[in-house]
């Protein structure tokens, strides 16, 4: 009986797990078209521009799986931290705070000499738009259910 409900957790974690992961790509994809065409790249420009972009999101997700796993899981319990463990967990806090605004940084100086500086800002209001737009679409399929 136990290995029956070991095998069913399985089996609807990986499934869950395998439909968030579609999810992502499919956010992910409809990201690239959406920058692309804002952006207007043309061949040459998405050739250099996309390894840059596709390596700096990696490691921002890299530092947000980061400060999850290590401060925001946590954070749910800081009324068990002890006084020097909260000083430990803000430290830690503070330096990949320190640590995405210098990859951003670099990504920005990075970026700026694949594309122009105007469509490097294009990029940051692209990236809010998208934002904007996943969430009131989110918003809308959660009140649509």
């Amino acid at each position: 009986m136990n290995k029956f409900i070991i095998i069913i957790f399985l089996f609807v974690t990986t499934f869950s797990f395998g439909q968030r992961n579609q999810d992502w790509e499919k956010i992910n994809t409809l990201k690239v078209a959406f920058i692309t065409e804002k952006l207007s790249l043309n061949t040459k420009e998405a050739q250099e521009f996309w390894p840059v972009y596709n390596e700096y999101q990696k490691k921002r997700n890299a530092l947000r799986k980061k400060s999850h796993h290590e401060i925001r899981s946590k954070i749910k319990d800081s009324d068990a931290l002890t006084e020097k463990e909260a000083k430990n967990l803000l430290a830690l806090h503070i330096q990949i705070e320190e640590e995405e605004e210098a990859l951003d940084t670099n990504f920005l100086k990075n970026v700026s000499t694949v594309i122009s500086a105007k469509k490097t800002l294009l990029l940051l209001r692209s990236e809010e738009e998208f934002k904007r737009q996943l969430m009131k679409q989110y918003r809308h399929n959660k009140g649509g259910k």
